[in-house]
């Protein structure tokens, strides 16, 4: 239980299975935490402590969605539809790499606009235990697996999937998934493939010569993708109420 006095956050919210208190102030995006009252006790919970906010049901979702507003899933699916939808692409063709799946509510936001074929990677064994367990219908696989060193039995099985498209949110940028991971999971997508990820806006720009902006913008200089749609957005607000924005990038894997 949390020693802090009540007067050092603000109100409670009731906005879902679990009562929850943020503190006072901000803090910065890889720090944030809030207090939840569970079995009748204040319990703090690091924001980015994903193994102890999956293996409780429906603790992520009442953090970020309900109360913070994330509407990032859909908000990538979305674009990556209205790009498919332009090219005159089916997005039941496509066969998804879902990188950082967590939970599965990307899998189930890439469901809604029509795309069935879908295998999840995630470092976590609690990601995958939260996805059977809330969203078992999602993904035809989910994989618990390091991209910067992966299994050789992995690796097959995803070749064996051969996937057309890669899609990735809010796990890039704060150590979640490291460069090299990305540019493994890149690598498994078919030329001609299809991209759709986001990251905080702070690491973006073409300024960047290192970590992912330096990675997406050397792919872009070579010609490895094009860019179909850059799009700054609110991915939620932060525990003090501030806006946080990410920007979403889809594009095609040219080589």
């Amino acid at each position: 239980m949390a020693d802090e006095r009540i007067e050092d956050f603000d109100e409670i919210i009731e906005n879902g299975p679990f009562p929850i208190r943020f503190p006072k102030g901000t803090s910065s995006q890889d720090a944030e935490y809030c207090e939840v009252k569970m079995d009748g006790a204040w319990e703090r919970v690091r924001f980015h402590d994903y193994d102890r906010v999956f293996s409780v049901p429906g603790l992520y979702e009442t953090i970020f969605y309900r109360t913070l507003r994330c509407d990032s899933p859909n908000r990538v699916s979305n674009i990556l539809n209205d790009v498919l939808r332009e090219k005159g692409v089916d997005p039941k063709e496509l066969r998804v790499l879902d990188l950082g799946a967590g939970n599965g509510m990307s899998g189930e936001a890439l469901h809604s606009i029509g795309v069935r074929k879908i295998i999840a990677v995630d470092i976590l064994k609690e990601a995958k235990e939260a996805n059977w367990r809330d969203r078992p219908w999602v993904y035809y696989d989910y994989f618990t697996s390091d991209f910067t060193n992966i299994d050789n039995d992995v690796d097959k099985q995803i070749k064996t999937f051969s996937p057309n498209a890669l899609i990735t949110i809010a796990a890039l940028g704060f150590g979640d998934i490291p460069p090299k991971a990305f540019q493994t999971a890149f690598d498994f997508v078919e030329v001609g493939g299809w991209l759709a990820f986001n990251l905080h806006e702070q690491y973006v720009g073409f300024h960047h010569t290192e970590g992912f902006a330096g990675l997406i913008n050397k792919m872009i200089e070579e010609k490895k993708i094009r860019v179909e749609v850059y799009k700054r957005y609110l991915h939620r607000y932060t525990t003090s109420g501030d806006p946080i924005y990410y920007i979403a990038i889809v594009g095609q894997k040219l080589i």
